[in-house]
Parts: C-alpha cells; structure tokens; sequence
C-alpha cells in the first residue's frame, strides 16, 4: 500500500472465517485502530461487520514517511501499522479460539478516492455505503442498530473519538441537520465497483 498525505484512501479487507466472535472482539480492534492508524491519519468512517471491516481516512504526514527495516525497505509508517494491527489482532483471535492460520483472506485493499477522474461523488458514495453495509447485510433493520459503526456518533448516539467530524462534514458536505436523511441515499451502483 502506498499512501499520499492529503488523500482519502477507503481500506478494507475480510476473513476467511468469522473476524469477531465477542463484543470484546470488536472493541480490542477499535483499540489497535486508535493506537495504530489513528496517530496517522482523520478517520470520516468505518464499520466492523462479522467477517470483514471498512475504514475510510485521510492519510497524513506521518503516514508517509518511509521506514527501513531489513526484511522490508521503503514501507510507509501506515502501511507497517495496518499490517501490525492485522497481524497482532489475527494472532490474539488464534490464541483465544485455538485456530491456526491466516485470519484474512486477501491482502488489505487500500484504493485512493482521490485517483478515480470524474467521480465528484465518490467520496460521499463510499462514506454511506460503509454505514449502510449492516441493513444491506441484513444484520440489523436501521443505521441506528448497528453498535459497530460510526454512524452512532454522526447521528449525534455516541461521541466516539475515533472519526474527524468537521473535516468530514467538509469532505463530504453533510449537514448534520439532514444527516439521518442523507445517509439512507440510494448508492450509486456504477461508483460501488470503484470503491469496492
């Protein structure tokens, strides 16, 4: 993964299996997120579903500085971290359910949402397609049920620490008057292939 600052990047990936088994499951991976992508980029969204996870950031200046370390030469600081929070959170589920193996299926995506030419809509696209992801699984009836997402904290449920607000509303021109309105737009299924 490659990362410039200033630029939203929507990273993904899923399991081979179930990613979390517990309440505590996702809590110990939201603490990995703010420890290790946090210090590295504004997180506008993300969602952790059973079995797979999307996070939609703006990477900065930190993100982007290249580290050296002999197995591995010109690695971004958030590359490695996603790497380790994959990694270390995949080695604690191993050992708490007595399995073997990867945890994830694929590598983790990263695509710029800044390099598709013509899509001004894109961004927003992405930013409600990753809160809707629980009704169109449907793991839950509204965006409201969904514990695990940071809608709870857009639609003014939670104050979570996780996501830069205002730089979203500005990103993605939200009103946080018409925010519950806003987020259930029907997504656009030709930009769904580009950011997914």
């Amino acid at each position: 993964m490659h990362f410039e600052a200033g630029k939203a990047y929507h990273i993904y990936n899923r399991s081979n299996e179930k990613l979390f088994h517990s309440r505590e499951n996702y809590l110990y991976f939201l603490n990995k997120v703010k420890k290790l992508i946090l210090p590295n980029a504004e997180i506008l969204a993300w969602c952790l579903m059973p079995n797979h996870f999307h996070i939609l950031l703006v990477a900065n200046q930190n993100a982007c500085i290249n580290i050296d370390e002999s197995h591995r030469v010109n690695t971004q600081i958030l590359s490695k971290n996603i790497g380790t929070l994959l990694s270390s959170y995949s080695r604690a589920i191993n050992k708490a359910i007595g399995r073997r193996g990867n945890l994830f299926a694929h590598k983790t995506k990263a695509k710029c949402l800044n390099d598709i030419p013509n899509n001004d809509h894109l961004l927003e696209n992405c930013f409600h397609y990753i809160h809707q992801n629980p009704v169109l699984a449907e793991l839950c009836k509204t965006l409201n049920d969904w514990e695990f997402s940071s809608y709870l904290d857009y639609a003014g449920m939670r104050d979570g620490k996780l996501i830069n607000k205002e730089l979203a509303m500005k990103m993605i021109n939200i009103d946080e008057k018409e925010f519950h309105l806003q987020s259930s737009i029907l997504l656009d299924e030709k930009l769904l292939h580009e950011i997914i």
